[in-house]
């Protein structure tokens, strides 16, 4: 219809295919078509065929069956049912979509279903938990920050403390004690995540925490709760606490150096974070918190934290390996056994140390990597797998007179056999137990002498000298002795018999032509 209108317009075709961006030739084609038969073509190019169409009832009849089921599994089918068949995962998301449309099947989600709790008497509850981000540096690099976030339950009132390493449980109990400085008392109760800072085991209820915590615990004679795996929902305040300072204070803002980034939050929390209206309660935290603060339990003595351990504990794999922070670290070969734990710290300077016990001796030290999914592995912590080679060479170096000469015989062998090594000294010592010192010492040097380093000719040439001394051949060693690998020249001179060609015409009762 616009190449109509202009061309009534009086431009002309070269116009009208530059100014709609199309070629003369389309223009001369859309201009021979009537208005009809332009709409019947428009609408069957809405309504040509697709490639899953021909899958069209079984997808069909699955998504009938499993209204849940996603388009990434259907494609997963499809692959499964249908080995030949070659379509995008994208293709495959727009056609159960489409046939969702066609045949009214919503796709069903089981959501659970959540009741509203009434906020907790002042002074009774605050959830704790922890929050990382990515900042930019000054210089266009980033940097990972970690912090931990404290809300009173009651009055939403916040606090939140920053560092540019990974925590520690000293950091933890020092942060607590910050915190509780900052709203001038303790709750009765303080909700966790399941951190491995803090917990060692759910146990069925009975909670193991870590020796460091517990002893603050103890001390503080705090009342705690840890909420169940993979249940955010349980301390929903603190989770939004969370989003909050990602997403108001951290977003977008230059990171200088750890003491100014504190500083910054801390007049963050002033200014808006426990200034502004909160979305829930309607009121503004400092307000609801000034009288909530004369609920909080008041703290009488000064917790020194060089006391505590800040060990953390680390479950041993099979691999010989600890998980932390979504990589594995080494520790030394035969440091797995069932059920087996090693204390871990991370220090100032990024080092992940690593101990057989809270106060043993560091048995791994590694620089912390903040990447994801990486083996970070000691050489020291690998299996020397030239360590027992060089023992099974020096004990089948025993059985000759000569060791040293032997030495140099066997590790030839292992440089042009490394594969096959153990094969290789497994022959050597078995031959070498059933001879006599004598042969086995004039066989090496015969094998020295003429170059042979294998196994297997080291054991013919034993042979032949076992032989020769059966046969009472005292001279034998004159005897050319040969390598297998070696070709007779006496076998090139080897002429074959040969015969007239009549007397096979005799046999075959012909005739020559």
């Amino acid at each position: 219809m616009k190449i109509k209108q202009l061309k009534e317009q009086g431009f002309k075709i070269r116009r009208i295919a530059r100014k709609l961006g199309i070629s003369r030739n389309t223009v001369y084609k859309y201009l021979k078509k009537s208005p009809e038969e332009m709409a019947a073509w428009a609408a069957s190019t809405k309504t040509r065929t697709k490639k899953l169409d021909a899958y069209e009832m079984v997808i069909h009849t699955w998504l009938s069956e499993h209204p849940d089921a996603s388009s990434a599994q259907i494609h997963d089918w499809l692959l499964e049912d249908y080995p030949k068949f070659k379509v995008g995962a994208s293709t495959v998301r727009s056609y159960v979509k489409e046939l969702r449309e066609k045949y009214a099947i919503p796709k069903e989600t089981h959501q659970r279903a959540y009741q509203a709790i009434p906020d907790p008497p002042m002074g009774k509850q605050a959830q704790v938990d922890f929050g990382k981000t990515n900042q930019r540096t000054p210089q266009g690099k980033y940097i990972k920050l970690y912090f931990i976030s404290f809300v009173l339950s009651h009055s939403r009132y916040k606090y939140v403390e920053w560092l540019d390493r990974p925590f520690t449980t000293k950091d933890v109990i020092r942060m607590h004690e910050h915190a509780f400085a900052y709203f001038g008392g303790m709750p009765d109760e303080l909700v966790f995540d399941q951190d491995a800072l803090l917990m060692v085991s759910e146990n069925a209820g009975d909670l193991i925490l870590t020796e460091a915590f517990q002893a603050y615990r103890e001390a503080r004679k705090l009342e705690v709760h840890f909420c169940r795996k993979a249940d955010p929902e349980s301390k929903g305040r603190i989770e939004n606490v969370v989003g909050y300072v990602k997403g108001n204070f951290a977003k977008h803002r230059i990171f200088q150096s750890i003491d100014v980034w504190n500083e910054n939050c801390k007049s963050w929390l002033e200014r808006t974070g426990n200034r502004k209206v909160h979305n829930t309660t309607k009121k503004r935290p400092v307000e609801v918190f000034a009288l909530e603060k004369q609920h909080l339990k008041p703290v009488i003595k000064e917790f020194t934290i060089s006391s505590v351990n800040s060990s953390i504990t680390r479950t041993v794999r099979k691999d010989n390996t600890i998980v932390y922070q979504s990589n594995r670290y080494s520790v030394p070969l035969g440091t797995y056994q069932k059920d087996k734990n090693v204390y871990i710290e991370i220090t100032a300077d990024n080092r992940l140390i690593i101990r057989s016990q809270s106060d043993g001796p560091i048995i791994a030290n590694h620089l912390i990597t903040f990447e994801r999914g990486k083996l970070i592995q000691d050489r020291q912590h690998t299996r020397d797998r030239n360590k027992g080679i060089t023992a099974y060479i020096a004990t089948v170096s025993s059985y000759f007179t000569d060791e040293e000469t032997a030495m140099s015989f066997l590790e030839e062998i292992h440089s042009r056999y490394p594969r096959y090594i153990r094969d290789q000294l497994g022959i050597v010592l078995k031959v070498s137990k059933a001879a006599a010192q004598a042969d086995r010492d004039e066989a090496l040097r015969e094998c020295v002498k003429r170059g042979i380093y294998s196994a297997t000719e080291y054991s013919d040439v034993l042979a032949f000298i076992q032989r020769q001394q059966q046969q009472g051949e005292s001279k034998y060693v004159d005897e050319e002795i040969k390598a297998l690998h070696d070709i007779d020249s006496s076998l090139l001179d080897t002429q074959p018999e040969t015969r007239e060609l009549a007397r096979y015409l005799d046999v075959l009762k012909g005739a020559t032509v």
